[in-house]
C-alpha cells in the first residue's frame, strides 16, 4: 500500500468521523420527539403539583374565613338574643311603671276631690283638709317619679332595640360571608380534586412516554 492510499484513507477516517460527531451533536441540540414528550410531561406535573399546593392553601384560608366567621355569628346571636332579653325587661319595667304612674294619677283625683270636699265641709284650714294637701303632695311626688321611671325605660327600650337592630344586621352580614366562605372552599376543593387528577394523568403519561409507548 502506497503512500497515497494511506493518505486517503486517513481523509476518509477524518470525514466519516466528523459526519458521526456532527450527528450526535445535532442529536444532542434537537430532542427527539419521545425526549419532548418527556420534557412536557415532566413540566406539566410540576406545574399540576404547584396548581395542587396554592389551590390547598387556598383551601385552608377558606376554612380558617369560615372557622372566624362562625365565631363572630355566634358572637352576634349571643349579643341579639341578649339585647332581646334586655327589651323583653324594659318593656316589663315600662308597663309596671305605667300601672303605677296610673294609680298615683287616680290617687291624685280622688285626694282632690276628696280635698274639696273637706274644704267645703271643715273649712281651708281645717285638719281633715291638711292632711289631704298632704297626701295629694305625696301621690304628686310618686307619679312624678312613676313618670321619670317611664321615661328611663323608654330611654333603655329605644337604645336596646337599636342595639338588637344593629345585633341583627350583624348576624345576616356573618351568615352573607360563611355562605360565601364555604362557597369559596367548596371551589377550592374541586380545583384539588380536578388537580389532583390531572397530576394522576400526567404522571401516568409520563410513565407512558419513558416505555417508548
Amino acid at each position: 500500500m502506497n503512500a497515497e492510499q494511506l493518505v486517503r484513507r486517513g481523509v476518509l477516517a477524518i470525514a466519516f468521523a466528523g459526519l458521526l460527531a456532527a450527528s450526535a451533536y445535532a442529536q444532542s441540540q434537537d430532542p427527539t420527539p419521545q425526549q419532548q414528550d418527556l420534557q412536557k410531561d415532566k413540566k406539566d406535573i410540576r406545574n399540576d403539583r404547584k396548581d395542587l399546593a396554592n389551590d390547598r392553601a387556598d383551601r385552608h384560608a377558606d376554612q380558617l374565613d369560615i372557622n372566624h366567621d362562625k365565631r363572630d355569628l355566634n358572637k352576634d346571636r349571643a349579643e341579639r338574643n341578649s339585647d332581646q332579653r334586655d327589651i323583653n325587661h324594659d318593656r316589663r319595667d315600662l308597663n309596671k311603671d305605667r300601672v303605677d304612674r296610673n294609680a298615683d294619677q287616680r290617687d291624685i283625683n280622688r285626694d282632690k276631690a276628696q280635698l274639696a270636699r273637706d274644704d267645703k265641709k271643715y273649712g281651708v284650714s281645717s285638719a281633715q283638709a291638711q292632711s289631704d294637701r298632704k297626701d295629694l303632695r305625696a301621690d304628686r311626688v310618686d307619679r312624678n317619679k312613676d313618670q321619670r321611671d317611664i321615661n328611663h325605660d323608654r330611654t333603655d327600650l329605644n337604645k336596646d332595640r337599636a342595639d338588637r337592630r344593629a345585633d341583627q344586621r350583624g348576624v345576616n352580614q356573618d351568615k352573607k360571608d360563611l355562605s360565601k366562605d364555604r362557597k369559596d372552599r367548596n371551589q377550592d376543593q374541586k380545583d384539588i380534586n380536578k388537580d389532583k387528577r390531572d397530576l394522576h394523568k400526567d404522571r401516568r403519561d409520563l410513565h407512558h412516554d419513558k416505555r417508548g409507548h
